[in-house]
């Protein structure tokens, strides 16, 4: 059966379900057709289609649908709908929840992995993901709503990426059953990757779908006093109320968003008076009309609302903390705009709703320093809201440079420890869509203290070739941030390290003036392949040692040193008899090569091993570091590649050799650090949660999440190669 004459059927069955007395969706208030539509997707009748894609211009309700129609698939929520009143084709079997991964703030690999992760796939790679799934007997169905608000910043467009990387590979798999929430704009590509017949698109806006009664039923609803509505004469008289409802419904041309808009402006209005239906100049048929209609009821110039509401249109987030508010209006408006919003709060109330945020209120991260308890953020009421004040913008780039530039001075001393957590974790989306960004990526303090999951994703969407030095160091060291859910401080110490590693000493040097207590100093790297093995010894004094002399030498006498093991060839590495490998030495505790016969070097005996302050344990692609004495560990090593070796010298240096080369660190670390354990997601109906991280005694303490290198999976826990947290398979 072909989309058309399904959506035509649809269209019949739902007139003749108004005319047989059903009750409406108490959420949704109509859609009949459409969750006639979706029901038969969810029981799987004959002809029905494998995937639906919802979609509909911004304010046309399709999340509203998809919420109201999951609502019926979450076994536990049904018990509180009255589902014996409803049109029964419109409501779906008693089945077990379907797979509903939420994309909101989400990258499309975290949003895969945790699908994965529900499923309870083995995969180790992305594409394994979707060959298991194939490869499954029975069908999995997944639902996905508000593809739109997917990923952590706007600005890198992330729906187009979910799109491509995630649901197309979805639609295009047999045993999957797929719906989804989707804008216009990239509908078409989804339903283009199902084959021919097994795809419905559901477009709200389509005369089909468009259920004008249940926008009329909306509308009233919305004027009702029950709803919240102000006793007036045409809210209290019925006949009025519907008068009034269906004149906003039949101007709003389908717009939800436009009626509910419409509504809350009359109400916000000091002595809101009489609206007559008949007069299309009191009724707005677009978003854009409502916020100029309600500006000019208010005596207000139109442009000084749009003004206002400007910076919660471009930000990112949860919204807005209330502090920023006038300074970024003012940035935007090129005028000082704190009386404007003093006195404009009946102006700009309609369109805006407070968040209470958990984070502290203020510039100390993690609930340090002076932020203590939550804060009041700000935010526009429909993200479909912000793109019609962001599209009013002729120049929207000129708006973000103007926005990033009062970010940036609000920084103070620019002390990024100090700053507001909203302009050190989102300045850096404000800075990308303003073209900026590379001319801010040289700041050590940013790369550390920011909310890497939201930094990484801009630094991502700026091409190679514009990113300096420091920026490309970030970018190979951003997925252990983002994978093992870091605190500053261990950010600043990878960063550190990676510094050192890349050649910019200057900048790893600047990471130590941040006021970080580091757990290590990088004393030396060497750009190596091939490291056998690595290991602290002792240089004695030129003539010891030679021909088998001197080997007991005190280490007060000896010089410490790295003694490398590494391939012939190596410069500056001495073969070794009867191996195909060679001995390089190093300085231990700085720069530089050592020119030495393998019979002066010794290594550090049982009782100075035994007198170091630190001992080593490792895994796969983590070491963790313990003080001896009180046997805690006090501090981890993240590798972004599995270690060939590592080894802790008495001096407390530790030695490790990756793919990468071979790095040198002095332990100073003097307490004890853990690793975060993610939190989970919002609930949501039929969403799964993130797994909770397993439980771990003292000896294994902290718990490092692994690294993907794209190699089969391990059978054990410490396997490398399964991506793990809220990151997954992103490098």
């Amino acid at each position: 059966m072909s989309a058309s004459a399904d959506a035509a059927e649809s269209a019949d069955a739902a007139e003749a379900a108004g005319t047989a007395g059903y009750a409406p969706h108490p959420y949704i208030g109509g859609r009949t057709a459409a969750l006639r539509a979706l029901a038969a997707w969810r029981m799987q009748w004959p002809g029905a289609p494998r995937v639906i894609v919802v979609t509909g211009s911004p304010g046309s309700g399709r999340s509203r649908l998809v919420a109201g129609f999951l609502m019926m698939c979450d076994p536990e929520y049904r018990k509180r709908l009255p589902l014996d009143d409803l049109d029964p084709a419109t409501v779906p079997p008693d089945l077990p929840s379907p797979a509903v991964p939420d994309p909101r703030g989400r990258t499309s690999a975290q949003l895969l992995w945790l699908l994965a992760d529900h499923l309870g796939l083995e995969a180790a790679r992305t594409e394994d993901i979707f060959t298991e799934l194939a490869a499954r007997e029975e069908p999995v169905t997944i639902v996905v709503p508000d593809v739109d608000l997917a990923g952590p910043v706007r600005p890198v467009n992330e729906p187009a990426r979910l799109i491509r990387d995630v649901l197309t590979p979805l639609a295009a798999t047999p045993t999957v059953r797929l719906l989804a929430d989707v804008p216009r704009e990239l509908a078409a590509e989804l339903a283009g990757s199902a084959p021919g017949g097994q795809v419905q698109v559901i477009d709200l806006d389509e005369p089909e779908w468009a259920d004008p009664e249940g926008l009329v039923l909306h509308a009233e609803t919305a004027l009702t006093p029950e709803a919240g509505a102000p006793d007036l004469p045409y809210t209290t008289d019925p006949d009025a109320r519907r008068a009034l409802a269906e004149a906003l419904a039949r101007r709003a041309n389908g717009s939800r968003l436009t009626v509910h808009l419409a509504v809350r402006a009359l109400f916000a209005l000091p002595e809101p008076g009489d609206v007559d239906p008949a007069d299309a100049s009191q009724l707005p048929s677009t978003v854009g009309e409502v916020l100029d209609l309600h500006a000019r009821r208010l005596g207000a110039e139109p442009l000084t609302l749009r003004q206002m509401l400007a910076p919660l249109a471009f930000a990112e987030g949860d919204g807005l903390p209330v502090q920023l508010w006038r300074p970024l209006a003012s940035a935007v408006a090129g005028r000082d705009m704190g009386q404007a919003i003093a006195e404009g709060m009946l102006l700009a109330a309609p369109f805006i709703e407070p968040v209470e945020s958990g984070e502290p209120d203020g510039g100390a991260e993690d609930g340090a320093g002076d932020g203590s308890g939550g804060r009041t953020l700000l935010r526009l009421t429909h993200p479909g809201l912000a793109a019609e004040i962001r599209a009013g913008f002729t120049d929207p780039r000129d708006t973000q440079t103007r926005i990033a530039m009062a970010l940036l001075e609000a920084v103070p001393q620019q002390d990024w420890s100090r700053a507001d957590p909203y302009v050190r974790d989102y300045l850096a989306a404000h800075t990308l869509d303003a073209g900026l960004l590379p001319q801010l990526l040289t700041d050590p303090g940013l790369f550390a203290h920011a909310e890497p999951v939201a930094l990484r994703a801009a630094v991502e969407a700026v091409p190679l070739d514009q990113l300096g030095a420091p920026a490309h160091t970030y970018l190979r060291t951003a997925p252990l941030f983002t994978r093992s859910e870091a605190p500053a401080e261990m950010r600043a110490a990878l960063l550190e390290t990676a510094f050192v590693e890349d050649g910019l000493q200057p900048y790893a040097d600047a990471v130590h003036g941040l006021g970080f207590d580091l757990p290590w100093r990088t004393l030396w790297s060497l750009p190596l392949t091939g490291v056998v093995s690595v290991a602290p010894a002792f240089l004695l004094p030129q003539g010891e040692g030679e021909g088998g002399e001197g080997g007991g030498e005190a280490a007060g006498d000896s010089r410490p040193v790295a003694a490398l093991v590494v391939p012939v060839g190596t410069p500056h590495a001495r073969p070794l008899p009867d191996s195909d490998t060679a001995l390089l030495l190093h300085d231990l505790l700085r720069p530089g090569h050592l020119d030495a016969h393998a019979a002066r070097m010794r290594r550090p005996s049982e009782d100075e091993q035994a007198a170091s302050p630190y001992g080593l344990s490792r895994g796969a692609d983590y070491l963790r570091i313990w003080a001896r004495e009180s046997g805690e560990v006090v501090t981890a090593l993240l590798s972004d590649t599995p270690f060939r070796d590592a080894d802790l010298s008495p001096q407390g240096v530790l030695l490790t050799a990756t793919e990468r080369g071979v790095t040198a660190r002095q332990i100073t670390a003097p307490t004890r650090i853990t690793a975060p354990v993610p939190a989970p997601a919002p609930a949501r109906a039929g969403a799964p949660l993130p797994a909770p991280a397993p439980e771990s005694g003292p000896e294994v303490t902290p718990t490092i999440p692994a690294q993907a290198t794209g190699t089969a999976p391990a059978a054990d826990a410490a396997s490398q190669d399964r991506p793990q947290g809220v990151e997954g398979d992103h490098s």
